[in-house]
Formats: C-alpha cells, structure tokens, sequence
C-alpha cells in the first residue's frame, strides 16, 4: 500500500507520465483503436462550396464547414495530396477524377472511413442516391469519430456494392459536431432543414444526443444513436432510437458480476456529476445493486471540488470497500487511470463502457489488469462473423464495438429506405414490432422506447499482445 507521502508523488508522476505520452499515445491509438487498427489516413481541410455560411453558436466555424459529402476534409491531420486532390474534384463536380484519385488514396492509406465514404458518394456524382447523414465529434474526439464512420462506411459500401436499395445508391452526408451541444443543435437543425436527409446516424455522447432530440422529433427526421446510453434517451420520442443498449443493461451486468462472481458486496461508486452519461449510469447501478443485495458504501462525484484520487482510494479502503466502481465518462479516462494506478491492484475495479479505451492498457497498465469492464460486442466472440471478416479486410486490421453498432445503425436505416423511402416511412418500419434485421451484433429490434433489447457483454484488463501495449481487453467470462 502506498504511503501518505508517497501518494502525491505517484500522481504527479503519472500526470507527467500522460503529457510525455500525449503525442505518441494519440498515434497508437489511431493505429490500434484496442486491437491493432492501422493509423488512420487525415487529410488537410479544403475550402467548401458552401450552400449556407451561417455559424455555430458557440464556434467561429460556419456551419457549411462542417458539413461535407465530399467537397471538404473534416479530419486535418496527415492528408495525401490524392485525397486533397480529390476533394477539389468533388467540389468542382469532377466525378470521375475523384474516383480515380480516391481509390489511388485508398490504396495508400487503407484505414481512411472518410476516404470511403467520399468514394462511394463520388461514384454516385450527381446521380438518384437516398441520403442519409452521420454526425460525429471530428474535431474533439477524433477516435471516436473515426471509429463510428468506420462501421458506416463500411455498410454504405456493402449496400452499393449490392446494387444499392432497390436499385438505388446511399449517399452519406457527414457532419463535424464535436459535441459541443450547441453546434450539436445547429447540425440537427441543417439536417431537418435539408430534406434529401432521410435519416442520422448520431449523435455521440448522451449529452448530444439529448440536445439533439427535440429538433429531430419536431422535423419527424430519425436519429439512430449507436453510441449514446443514458437511460434519459429513452421515450425521448418516436423518431429517437439507438443500436447501443442503455445504461440499465450495463447497470445490471456490473452488478451481477461483483454479487456472483467476485462476492463484492460493499462497494463505493465513483461518477462524473457533469456527464448525463455518468450520472445515468450510476442511478441505474445503484438500483440494480440495492435489488441484487448489495451495498454502495459512497457515491464520489469526481468533478467535486478538492478531488484527490489518492485520497478517495484511500477512503474507500477505511469504509472496507470489497471493490471500486468506476462510472466516469470518456472525457475523464484521464481521472480514472490516476485511480487505477493510486490503487494498485489492492480493491477489484469495474467500470462502464466509457473505460473501454486503448488509454487504459497503455497507460493503467499492469495496475489496470484484472479491471473488468462493459462492452455491447467483443471482436473475439464474432471473429469469424462476416461483419469482422469484411473490416478486417477494408481497414487492414481490428475494429471494436462503436464500429459495429454504427454499422448496425445503417443498415436498420437501410431496412426502413427500403420499405419505404421517406422520413416518415422510415420511423413507421423501425417501430413496427416485427421489425427485425441482422446486423453485426445480432438481430436489430427496437422496443417502443427506441431502446435496444440487447445485454452487454463483459471483458477484463488482461497480459496479452494484440493491442501492441502488452495488456488487452478479453472475454471476461
């Protein structure tokens, strides 16, 4: 156990540990995506034909520039000059220059969704297409963003290669909200407004998507998260649903595991009191875990003032906490880490899907082993699936589970364009309740709240060498 003085000294190093690594942390991440994912290709920005330059509240940046089905590059780091080339091409509707120059680009950086998605809507070029949108956090959580458009990309272009929907292609239009809420609303008031927009793939936080919701409910357009779990998105209304299952399937596997498998029945909960995600994600575990007899000790808004994780580690141990767990949001991994590695292995950790992040193996490292997280798909368990197979083979490597359920939210959109091709219609086949189409997690139904009726898997921090960082994340059970 560390000592009083030794504490400080351990997070101080850690915190230079983490801007030391910044740099090269940002690199494995894009090349590994937890599972070996080749870095992914980022061109430099062009300047748009922009149809409107109104703003984003909030930001400097004109709307039209977040807005691009191929006439702009929304990921501006490392781009080829094919790829800059090519979305001139676009811009100036030279179809078939871009394709040339696309696949050219494609060849040298295979990992590119943007890429993709660019050259399949340049092969439509100013051809019938139905229209469908992404919004994703490009400029603030760029891995993120680029592991959802991975999975859209890749339904966009199995769908085409199929001969499209009936005969008709799908054109993906993608925005750039960097879930900033009040640029979240403005892009959802551009795609309600644009009405070759039959349907969203969005938004990426709880948060956004709850900003979000209202406006897409008022313009009758469906959003389909495959990211966003607060259980508040449910019965948010009749064009609101989400291929991720919510908080209250996470709540329930977390509490199974430490009742049944680890006998941890005294826990204290630690939470992000600024996050709809965090704070929805311990309402339901503290229900979840009172019904199954347990007992949570404390609950620890880690956004609270004075702070200190060596200090609540410390606490947790002298209320004689069985275990500690860990409800934070992505945005706080970096809070969460401190704690793995000020506890050092001594209470058993668990924690959300929000904790499932190459950062942890990297950084937690052999503190984090034995960490126990949520997952709603594991690649391991679907490694022969077509889906994983396909990937494998577009973007040179492994894909985790945002990738799937993004995919997933296609193709159930694809379902409903091909029933009937409206905003309306699509709503009307998402809601009928013998609505139901295989995706890459298994069979897509929807409740009547939207949500998805699909249990959450669970895997554990564990010595292995698939992430390049000497730990990985496997099959827990």
């Amino acid at each position: 156990m560390a000592n009083k003085n030794e504490t400080p000294a351990l997070i101080l190093s850690l915190l230079v540990t983490l801007a030391l690594i910044g740099a090269g942390a940002w690199w494995f991440v894009g090349r590994f995506n937890v599972g070996n994912v080749l870095r992914p290709s980022s061109p430099t920005a062009t300047a748009p034909d922009a149809p409107d330059q109104g703003t984003s509240p909030g930001t400097d940046t004109p709307i039209a520039q977040r807005l691009s089905l191929g006439q702009q590059v929304l990921f501006p780091q490392g781009a080829s000059e094919d790829k800059t080339a090519a979305v001139a091409a676009i811009a100036n509707q030279n179809y078939s220059e871009a394709v040339r120059l696309l696949e050219a680009s494609l060849q040298q950086n295979s990992n590119d969704p943007e890429a993709l998605i660019y050259l399949n809507n340049a092969r439509i070029g100013d051809g019938p297409s139905y229209t469908i949108a992404v919004s994703v956090p490009a400029g603030t959580v760029t891995n993120v963003a680029l592991e959802i458009l991975r999975g859209v990309a890749q339904a966009q272009n199995q769908v085409n290669q199929a001969g499209g929907i009936n005969g008709t292609p799908l054109r993906v239009l993608i925005a750039s909200d960097d879930d900033d809420l009040d640029t979240v609303k403005t892009v959802a008031r551009s795609l309600v407004d644009d009405s070759k927009v039959l349907a969203v793939i969005g938004h990426f936080s709880s948060n956004a998507s709850l900003a979000a919701a209202p406006i897409y409910n008022e313009g009758k357009l469906v959003m389909i998260s495959p990211t966003s779990t607060s259980i508040q998105l449910s019965g948010q209304g009749n064009y609101i649903f989400r291929t991720v299952p919510s908080d209250r399937f996470t709540a329930t596997a977390l509490s199974r595991h430490l009742m049944n498998t680890g006998q941890q029945r005294n826990v204290v909960v630690f939470f992000n009191g600024q996050s709809d995600y965090s704070i929805s994600l311990k309402n339901e575990f503290s229900t979840a875990f009172a019904t199954d007899g347990g007992q949570i000790l404390s609950e620890v808004d880690i956004t609270g003032n004075g702070f200190d994780p060596g200090n609540a580690v410390k606490a947790a141990q002298q209320q004689q906490a069985e275990a500690l767990v860990l409800l934070t949001n992505s945005g706080n991994i970096d809070t969460a880490i401190q704690m793995v590695a000020v506890n050092r292995r001594q209470l058993p950790l668990v924690g959300g899907d929000g904790l499932y992040s190459p950062k942890l193996l990297q950084i937690g490292g052999a503190n984090s082993e034995g960490m126990v997280v949520t997952v709603p798909w594991i690649i391991q368990a679907n490694a022969q699936s077509p889906f994983t197979k396909t990937a494998r083979q577009l973007w040179g490597g492994d894909i985790n589970w945002r990738t799937a359920t993004a995919y997933d939210a296609v193709i159930a959109i694809v379902e409903g364009l091909r029933a009937n091709p409206t905003r309306e219609g699509i709503d009307t086949t998402l809601r009928n309740s013998s609505f139901a189409v295989e995706g890459a997690t298994g069979s897509i139904r929807f409740l009547a709240s939207g949500d998805r009726n699909l249990p959450m898997q669970l895997v554990k921090v564990a010595p292995g060498s698939r992430s390049g960082f000497g730990y990985d994340f496997v099959p827990a059970q």
